[in-house]
């Protein structure tokens, strides 16, 4: 049988912690990552201002990805579209277009509650 590599994300447009570690079933689940997203400062051109916010949530999403090597399940939470987008993101990347998603709306958790939701959906 396969190996399965499963993670979770919880995440809102600023931050995220990503759970994982599963390289076989039965194996519990860590806390891999907290992800900061950068704020993107006030630009006068409105133009320059939507760029650079694609730009910084690119590289956001590009980080909490780097800590799911060679997944095949994620389940992403939060609050907000942001996992909406980032399932998007995770369905246009090569190495992610073989993985099963899925997505919840959750509050802000503690790690330990969210290891225990991510355990729970997966």
């Amino acid at each position: 049988m396969n190996k399965q590599k499963q993670f979770g994300v919880w995440m809102d447009n600023h931050q995220a912690t990503v759970v994982g570690g599963a390289d076989t079933e039965g194996e519990a689940l860590t806390v891999l990552a907290h992800v900061k997203g950068e704020v993107n400062s006030p630009n006068s051109n409105e133009k320059h201002s939507n760029n650079n916010e694609k730009t910084i949530q690119a590289k956001f999403f590009k980080e909490i990805a780097s800590h799911m090597v060679n997944a095949t399940h994620v389940h992403v939470t939060g609050t907000g579209q942001a996992q909406e987008k980032f399932i998007s993101y995770l369905a246009s990347t090569p190495q992610f277009k073989n993985s099963k998603t899925a997505e919840s709306t959750s509050n802000k958790m503690s790690d330990e509650k969210l290891i225990d939701f991510i355990t729970g959906k997966l």
